[in-house]
């Protein structure tokens, strides 16, 4: 009796890719990106002042001159920084959702360049538009073009800035009005007391320590 040779066959199945394992892996990263702000701007918000504080009339006074008034937006937006960003962040919400066109236009702005552009990794499929593939140069180029004349051929780029002119005029005549005398703001912290993505708006620099002088004899 022959003894059969031929090593012996595993059964071996080839799943194909799954194209829908896709989708998961951008809506995590759509939710990562989503819960990266939103645990920037809880962070930022705890750090905020009373807005009692903000808003007490007691405090309130003309300034003598217009090197008092400076003076007195600057120390006001050092204490209370977070507060102005989140009355111009407010302003800026307001405006857009008084006009709808503007807000629709910037949201379907905003999910083109997150799921056409940030969120697309190399493996996927390049976009294909009436049988026409485009290439990522071309539709980041695309993607430009649309921002541009979103923003500054519709009315979305002039609501943008008078909503932000108006919140920084806000900001400025609160500045100037409020005596800031009764703050007790140590410059070092309000150099250096922000964090994350509020930091560049300090300019404060560590002190340089100066080296040792070597006593004479």
């Amino acid at each position: 009796m022959a003894a059969n040779s031929s090593p012996a066959i595993l059964p071996i199945t080839n799943h194909p890719p799954a194209d829908n394992q896709q989708l998961p892996s951008s809506a995590s990263a759509l939710r990562s990106f989503f819960s990266g702000i939103s645990e920037t701007v809880r962070s930022g918000l705890a750090n905020r002042r009373p807005w009692p504080e903000l808003l007490d009339r007691s405090a309130f006074s003309k300034p003598e001159s217009l090197s008092e008034a400076t003076l007195r937006i600057r120390k006001n937006y050092n204490y209370f920084r977070i507060n102005y960003l989140a009355v111009i962040s407010a302003v800026l919400v307001v405006s857009l959702l008084t006009n709808p066109f503007s807000l629709i236009l910037l949201a379907g702005l905003l999910a083109s360049w997150l799921f056409l552009y940030l969120f697309r990794q190399s493996s996927d499929p390049p976009i294909t538009v009436f049988g026409r593939q485009f290439s990522d140069r071309e539709t980041l180029l695309f993607l430009i073009v649309s921002t541009i004349v979103v923003i500054f051929l519709t009315s979305v780029g002039s609501i943008l800035v008078s909503a932000f002119m108006v919140g920084i005029g806000i900001v400025c005549l609160h500045g100037a009005l409020r005596s800031p005398e009764d703050l007790f703001l140590d410059e070092q912290e309000a150099q250096g007391g922000a964090s994350g993505f509020l930091s560049f708006f300090t300019s404060g620099a560590p002190p340089v320590a100066q080296p040792p002088v070597a006593a004479r004899a």
